[in-house]
């Protein structure tokens, strides 16, 4: 990927001698640091070069009677002027210079201070325009002309004001092996921002899967990304999550691929465990009947925070687990207690997020014989 920022605009910070060197220090560094677990062949995943991102934030800058996309400069100190982002789908790319012209244009500019942008891969696109004003009539009006025009959504937000400009979300389509999996993705929720590597992430997750005659749980399921594809493979599945809001994109979507053997429970991993050793009785959970489970698999992908060391110990009973990581400081931390008691079985990294320092991790685990 070569741009015109590099080495001003603080999202791109690892880009000397170009991709395939970024991914190299990745690979060297990850390796060096869970030797200690696992000295086997890491799979590699890599990132289209350009053009990856789905989903992207923009600050908006008003500077003599004009305006401009703007990021974060590298050193922290003020702005660089974005006039193209090769990072963002080709779509959020193509759009980006229109919108901004129509904003202008159309005078809805005034104390729009930040630009969202959600775009499926064949080129569904929502907008969500942030502002430091009330939102009228007359704002609504113009926003529905620019949506009518570019054929995207608009969502206009400002303090205590959500105004949709046809719908909130786009409708995403992943292709997983011989499989095709479609997901609702909702403005200002999170969704995984690297499209064509989560569809590898989902298909290492489903490889090599052991004791799919029995029950799945999840652990921090989100909007079911994972869920729905392993539902495909195992009897039943019990996922839970904390957002209600994900919750409820999870079984949207759920209904979505006509899948019906995945029970989803708004609870915290605490809460959960809480409830399965009878120390809290939850109403949430009086539907469910977990005699009726059979569970020797357990899939996890927590936040950047990792697992708190009750978390990992629950997760511990289980014979095989699945865990991603979006942060491989905290999984480092969590797999000094995990593999007491089980051996990594395989890893993988998952170049979700070029010319960063940031990866993806994932790890398999079997219980110690």
């Amino acid at each position: 990927m070569k741009c015109k920022h590099f080495g001003e605009c603080g999202a791109c910070i690892v880009y000397e001698n170009g991709y395939e060197s970024q991914l190299e220090e990745k690979i060297v560094l990850n390796k060096k640091r869970f030797k200690e677990f696992y000295e086997g062949e890491f799979h590699i995943v890599e990132s289209p070069e350009s053009h990856y991102r789905s989903r992207s934030e923009f600050k908006i800058w008003h500077q003599d009677d004009e305006v401009f996309y703007a990021m974060n400069n590298r050193d922290k100190k003020g702005v660089v002027f974005v006039e193209e982002c090769p990072q963002v789908n080709i779509y959020i790319a193509r759009l980006m210079p229109k919108l901004l012209k129509l904003l202008k244009e159309k005078e809805i500019d005034f104390k729009l201070f930040g630009v969202d942008f959600l775009s499926s891969s064949d080129g569904e696109v929502l907008v969500s325009l942030l502002y430091h004003r009330k939102l009228d009539d007359v704002w609504k009006n113009l926003a529905l002309e620019i949506a009518e025009e570019l054929s995207i959504y608009i969502v206009g937000r400002s303090r205590k004001q959500k105004i949709i400009i046809g719908q909130d979300y786009i409708t995403e389509t992943l292709s997983v092996n011989v499989d095709t999996y479609k997901s609702q993705h909702i403005e200002n929720s999170f969704t995984q921002p690297n499209a064509r590597v989560n569809e590898k992430m989902i298909a290492w997750s489903l490889k090599d899967l052991k004791d799919t005659d029995n029950d799945l749980l999840e652990l921090y399921c989100g909007a079911g990304n994972f869920t729905i594809p392993f539902a495909k493979h195992f009897k039943k599945v019990l996922a839970t999550e904390i957002s209600k809001s994900s919750i409820n994109a999870a079984k949207s979507n759920m209904l979505l691929n006509d899948v019906q053997n995945i029970e989803f429970l708004r609870m915290s991993v605490e809460e959960f465990v809480q409830s399965l050793d009878g120390v809290r009785e939850f109403r949430r959970m009086k539907n469910i009947d977990m005699s009726s489970y059979s569970i020797s698999s357990i899939f996890v992908d927590p936040p950047r925070s990792g697992m708190d060391t009750e978390s990992c110990k629950f997760t511990a009973r289980y014979k095989n687990i699945i865990y991603i990581s979006c942060n491989p400081q905290t999984l480092f931390r969590d797999l000094a207690i995990l593999c007491q008691t089980h051996d990594v079985k395989d890893m993988a990294l998952f170049d979700q997020f070029p010319y960063t320092h940031h990866v993806e991790m994932g790890v398999k685990l079997v219980a110690k014989v």
